[in-house]
């Protein structure tokens, strides 16, 4: 309980950071989301304004995602039973924002390990540091679809 506690305290020092306009989070929040169970997750993104979007359940998952109240951004936690595949996926929309997020990532000492195409065609690049995997993915059509970041657990 005490984890918990703390971690929340956390996250809500990180949010009173974050700029509400651009609604952005930094590569240790997708970290700390990850650490949450649902439960938690969801009040943290009703606490941050984000709105319920949508719950998938799937074989073995279940993936509840929350969107800005701008249609801006989105942000899904995905749960799975035996916990292998937990992970955040953040949707936003510009290329500025892709753009900053490599920067960060390369700065926080990833490196660039494989460039692939997700089952959708989309093209992805994943980026490892010890055991940590982060994932960006870059939409087919720019202007209609979002740029996405995976950060696995």
């Amino acid at each position: 309980m005490k984890k918990i506690l703390s971690l929340l305290a956390f996250l809500f020092c990180i949010t009173l950071s974050i700029q509400l306009s651009a609604q952005t989070f930094t590569l240790e929040q997708f970290a700390a989301f990850n650490k949450l169970g649902m439960a938690d997750f969801k009040k943290e993104m009703k606490g941050l304004n984000y709105r319920f979007y949508d719950k998938t359940e799937g074989l073995g998952f279940i993936l509840s995602e929350y969107e800005t109240p701008d249609y801006q951004s989105k942000i899904g936690k995905f749960e799975y039973e035996d916990k292998s595949d937990d992970r955040i996926e953040f949707e936003f929309k510009t290329k500025k924002e892709y753009d900053e997020y490599v920067k960060i990532i390369l700065k926080a000492g990833y490196k660039e390990t494989e460039k692939g195409k997700t089952l959708t065609k989309e093209s992805y690049v994943d980026y490892y540091k010890n055991k940590e995997h982060i994932r960006l993915v870059i939409p087919k059509d720019v202007k209609n679809n979002r740029y996405t970041i995976l950060v696995f657990k």
